[in-house]
């Protein structure tokens, strides 16, 4: 439960929503009378005055609205702002706000994601940097701020045993192709989700990737950076599984019941019904149609998968500036944390190498009639 309590009010004005909030009901009416004086007065956003609430809906309609994002990332803005930053600090005036207390918001998520801390702390340095940069306020508390103890969560590869169970099942389970493709070409839920079947080109055996479904929608979308436009090779298996598979050019690899494009929450159901499955094949109790005893991994998930693709690689010998393009990945530092995940057979196999170099040495030293 929250340990923040308060009375919200909301205006319209100019076609915009504006919002104030009070510890009690007539603080809450009171500030709406001031922001309606300050409307109506033209000098909302005039000086350090401007209430947190206020700034961050005139900041994100001024400043993020206009940048092209994502609804979904809007929607970041929104959440990391109502549940945390707001109760906190959003009745305050900006030329208040210390950077004790921006502190104090991140402090409280101590032992939570390294993805939440991060872009809560990422709203915070952007509206008020650029409250500073308006000149509403002598200086930036958000500078400095330091993320409190975290956990820094990833994806690992599939075990070997859980690869041949995963074979198997999607030998006969609807959604066995889409947990393939994703498995042999690492391609994300999202891209799998938007392709057609006219993106498999059989003649140059190769996968064009250049679009998925945005995630927390059904819309489709180029990708986020440019790298994500790509040629994927197809391996046999995959290529032999597509052919078989084939339908019309301009309908979708993996549509809903009704024909659409999967949404998340689709891709989710999709990826359970699967997993349910896989967990039975595994080993687990069901009991009255429900599993009481799971044989599955608790962090096996869909990501495993792309995890995989990109871990093969690397136990294959290929360069990672190559599995950078095959992934999709914008830098190369992101793939680098992959092929450095600690992985026994590959270093079981590089150790073989100095084997290799010590029978070499056992020979003796080259002479030189030796190289004539």
């Amino acid at each position: 439960m929250s340990k923040y309590h308060y009375v919200r009010k909301s205006i319209t004005w100019d076609g915009h929503r504006y919002e104030v909030r009070g510890k009690t009901e007539m603080e809450a009416v009171e500030r709406l009378s001031e922001l309606l004086t300050s409307l109506q007065e033209g000098r909302v956003l005039r000086s350090g005055d401007t209430l947190v609430d206020i700034w961050y809906q005139e900041w994100k309609r001024v400043y993020k609205a206009p940048a092209d994002l994502t609804r979904k990332s809007l929607q970041l803005y929104d959440e990391k702002y109502r549940k945390y930053i707001s109760p906190a600090i959003g009745t305050l005036p900006l030329r208040d706000v210390h950077d004790v207390q921006l502190q104090s918001i991140l402090n409280d998520q101590r032992g939570m994601s390294f993805s939440h801390v991060t872009k809560l702390r990422m709203v915070m340095q952007e509206m008020f940097r650029q409250a500073y940069r308006s000149r509403l306020i002598a200086f930036d508390p958000s500078v400095g701020l330091r993320l409190p103890k975290n956990v820094k969560r990833s994806f690992r590869s599939i075990t070997e045993e859980e690869r041949a169970h995963i074979l198997e099942v999607a030998k006969y389970h609807p959604s066995g192709l889409w947990v393939l493709l994703i498995l042999y070409s690492g391609l994300r839920p999202g891209e799998a989700a938007a392709l057609q079947w006219k993106d498999i080109d059989f003649d140059r055996n190769e996968i064009h990737v250049y679009k998925a479904v945005e995630s927390g929608s059904n819309h489709i979308k180029t990708p986020k950076t440019p790298a994500g436009i790509r040629d994927i090779p197809m391996r046999s298996e995959l290529r032999r599984l597509l052919w078989q598979a084939k339908g019309e050019p301009f309908s979708l690899l993996f549509p809903t019941k009704r024909g659409t494009v999967r949404n998340s929450s689709g891709i989710w159901k999709q990826w359970q019904s699967f997993a349910k499955e896989l967990d039975l094949h595994m080993g687990a109790q069901e009991e009255n149609g429900k599993i009481a005893h799971h044989a599955i991994a608790p962090d096996l998930t869909l990501y495993c998968l792309r995890h995989t693709f990109c871990t093969d690689l690397q136990r294959a010998g290929v360069a990672i500036n190559i599995a950078k393009e095959l992934m999709g990945h914008s830098s190369i530092a992101v793939t680098a944390d992959i092929y450095t995940h600690r992985d026994q057979a590959i270093l079981h196999s590089n150790i073989s190498k100095l084997d290799t170099l010590d029978a070499s040495f056992a020979q003796g030293p080259i002479s030189a009639s030796d190289t004539t």
